[in-house]
């Protein structure tokens, strides 16, 4: 045998030993497991302890993205329920032209720990085709719900209709909104000032059309009701709001204006300014609630001009803030309680009548006009005083200072 089949023979038999050695340190039952057992992968406890790192990091990022999916509810109906659990399908689909292929994601509805911003939440229904309907659950803030609001600019526009029946709430194709009644929750805070709980659904941008399409703004008016209705059952609430559709006037007037009836109101006079220039049209709120406002020469969802009374004291009580800013030119009553304020762009009052505070508007949009809406303010406030029956009622503007 040569020394180069003896190097041979002697790395053999090393290779041998070490195996033997190897497997002479390694138990029986730990031979017998597959290659891939964990057991055999990990030789070491720095090795275990790596892989085993590795490992809770992947499922917690998994287990991560499925609580964050859970929370939102998003993809398909969740039980056959959207929007909290308050619309089917069938619900849903009358939103939607009777297309069924409807996505849903929302927010759950919450309220802070002592309850003093009412409770908040959202829920969103998408379709293939663009469409979308954006559903909220939250309390209306007197500190920002009046004039200059959006919420109030959208939801209060002439072309909703009121529910009726006593219903603190409105209508249209594009918009709808519903109160909680107090009879069963109470406003959130439990204190006088606070605005009202309410639910609403909005399907984009704010149109101006001549006609309103009834079915959209009946299927939108429904599934406000069965919105708010299963919010207070779960508050544990027995009644129940009956469906608003039978009751409901028709769609928004759009009256022919002359010189001395602005706004369809008789002895209000239409200042040379705001002359009707062929813009767009005056929209009137059609049928009793608890808001009837004239917009006037609708431009880009913003009515030029805006006549506004707010019958209901729930509502009302989103102007009481700004009703009481005295850094404008103060307005006061001569026969009962209130006040308000004038301004470049808007003339405000706010009235204490027999059925509680009502609210009394007048808006300019581009405020170029503020002897006109001194002028308008008082006439108008002394005409739906009388219409709603909290007059006579006479108004004095007081200059600043």
């Amino acid at each position: 045998m040569n020394d180069s089949e003896n190097e041979n023979n002697n790395d053999n038999s090393n290779e041998n030993g070490n195996e033997s050695a190897s497997s002479a340190r390694v138990p029986l039952h730990e031979r017998r497991r597959p290659w891939w057992h964990w057991h055999r992968v990990a030789r070491s406890r720095q090795r275990l302890a790596v892989i085993m790192a590795v490992v809770g990091a992947l499922l917690g990022a998994l287990l991560g993205g499925a609580g964050v999916a859970w929370q939102a509810e998003a993809g398909p109906f969740a039980d056959d329920r959207a929007c909290w659990g308050a619309l089917g399908r069938d619900d849903v689909a009358a939103l939607f032209d009777g297309k069924r292929d409807i996505e849903t994601s929302e927010v759950p509805i919450t309220s802070d720990r002592i309850g003093s911003e009412g409770p908040s939440g959202e829920c969103r229904l998408t379709s293939p085709r663009g469409r979308r309907i954006t559903v909220q659950a939250h309390q209306l803030d007197t500190r920002f719900g009046g004039a200059g609001g959006q919420w109030a600019d959208e939801f209060l526009s002439a072309r909703l209709t009121p529910l009726g029946d006593g219903l603190l709430g409105m209508a249209s194709d594009t918009r709808a909104w519903l109160a909680v009644p107090d009879g069963c929750i109470g406003r959130p805070s439990g204190i006088d000032t606070s605005g009202p709980t309410v639910i609403d659904l909005e399907t984009g941008w704010t149109v101006y059309d001549d006609d309103v399409n009834t079915e959209d703004r009946d299927a939108l008016a429904r599934a406000v009701v069965k919105l708010v209705n299963h919010y207070m059952a779960d508050k544990g609430c027995t009644s129940k709001i009956a469906d608003p559709v039978p009751q409901m006037s028709g769609p928004p007037r759009f009256p022919d204006e002359k010189k001395d009836a602005m706004c369809g109101i008789k002895g209000l006079r239409l200042p040379a300014a705001f002359v009707h220039d062929g813009r767009g049209d005056t929209v009137v709120t059609r049928g009793a609630g608890p808001v009837r406002t004239c917009d006037r020469d609708v431009l880009f969802n913003h009515p030029e001009l805006r006549l506004m009374t707010i019958e209901d004291p729930r509502l009302a009580i989103l102007y009481e803030r700004m009703s009481l800013d005295g850094a404008k030119d103060e307005v006061s009553a001569d026969e009962q309680d209130g006040y308000g304020f004038v301004r470049d762009d808007m003339g405000l009052f706010q009235a204490k009548c027999q059925t509680g505070q009502v609210t009394f508007l007048v808006r300019a949009e581009n405020g170029r006009h503020p002897s006109d809406i001194r002028t308008i303010l008082p006439r108008y406030v002394a005409a739906e005083a009388d219409r709603i029956g909290c007059g006579p009622l006479h108004i004095t503007v007081h200059p600043h200072g």
